[in-house]
């Protein structure tokens, strides 16, 4: 018998089921097993996650910025995942934004479903529980909510302090954003400013997506949120004191851990297409843990939804290589992705030439 959408059921905030006095081991609608084998030793070198210094990209030398373009080479191409540091933006500013979507979550239940809305992937604003409850076949440990916050931004009107903290954590993610596009663009051989202006990044899509992972009585046996990969070109991402966020490397799966102050960036499919498989949206999932509340922000960038996104005729030509994806507009590509044929699948599968 096929497992029965979680639709059917009356589901209730994760950190209202998590606080319950009686919760003591997984909810059979949350169960999903995790295999220890396939986790990476973190002190295996082989595992040992790239670090970029942005300060060398904006005010190195020539001589230090272009070691840099020429390590995000292999890094795009073999890992399509980094920690940025010293990329400009005041760790305060990111500790108040985590305590500000902190103080979101913390909001009563009824509240926050005044943020509730309906399933247009554009929304302005949208909170929920799990990922699509009309889909899920096992529910996620976490809750969340998404803004978006460029080309016009919005912003959560609860908790009072949101909108002001979150206009200026957005405003400086993307100059961080824009700088590593610029510098992929590089790293490919084309001109700083290719990636922005083939994919109309002046009107891009920019969105603030927070998610809460409360404790897990059995974190073994639940899931934040399963393997996937974004659509967009480039996402960033912070997250409170607690690791959960795993990257696929070499068919394993590796935690992150890394600075505070860092940001973690991945590769998304936008960025796979746009080079013809040269560079990899990195496959990653969040994990649970019996400790404490994780907290994470994710700010993904991608082209203006408008865009039809193809392999960039440029790269085509140098490489001397067909395109490996048939062209499809951005807005398309992401109703696609979070659809009910290809949920928890590969998009890739759709678009292959």
């Amino acid at each position: 018998m096929a497992p029965v959408a979680a639709q059917t059921m009356d589901v209730k905030s994760i950190k209202s089921v998590a606080e319950s006095p009686a919760l003591s081991s997984v909810p059979s609608a949350y169960a999903f097993n995790i295999n220890p084998n396939d986790e990476a030793d973190p002190n295996d070198p082989e595992f040992a996650i790239p670090i970029v210094d942005m300060s060398l990209l904006t005010s190195g030398s020539p001589d230090q910025r272009s070691k840099i373009i020429h390590d995000l080479v292999k890094i795009c191409k073999e890992w399509g995942f980094f920690i940025a540091i010293n990329h400009g933006v005041p760790e305060s500013l990111m500790k108040g934004m985590i305590d500000a979507c902190h103080g979101f979550f913390s909001l009563p239940d009824e509240e926050k479903e005044e943020f509730k809305s309906g399933n247009d992937v554009l929304e302005m604003f949208k909170y929920g529980t799990s990922y699509n409850l009309a889909l899920d076949k096992v529910l996620l440990w976490r809750d969340f909510f998404k803004v978006r916050v460029h080309p016009e931004f919005y912003s959560l009107y609860k908790p009072a302090c949101f909108s002001e903290v979150s206009m200026e954590f957005s405003k400086r993610t993307r100059e961080v954003a824009l700088e590593i596009t610029r510098a992929i663009s590089e790293s490919l051989g084309l001109e700083p400013n290719y990636i922005h202006d083939a994919m109309n990044m002046d009107r891009g899509l920019q969105m603030l997506a927070a998610n809460y992972y409360p404790p897990c009585p059995q974190p073994e046996h639940a899931i934040g949120i399963p393997h996937h990969t974004d659509h967009g070109l480039v996402t960033l991402l912070i997250q409170n004191e607690m690791n959960g966020l795993q990257v696929e490397h070499n068919g394993k799966w590796l935690t992150v851990n890394g600075p505070a102050n860092g940001f973690f960036v991945n590769l998304a499919d936008q960025m796979q297409i746009l080079t013809n498989g040269k560079y990899k949206s990195v496959m990653h999932r969040a994990t649970v843990n019996n400790k404490a509340t994780r907290i994470s922000i994710a700010i993904p960038h991608g082209p203006s939804v408008d865009t039809l996104i193809a392999p960039a005729p440029e790269l085509l030509e140098k490489e001397g290589q067909a395109p490996k994806y048939i062209g499809m507009n951005y807005k398309e590509y992401i109703q696609l992705q979070q659809s009910g044929k290809n949920y928890m699948k590969s998009t890739f599968d759709h678009i292959l030439a």
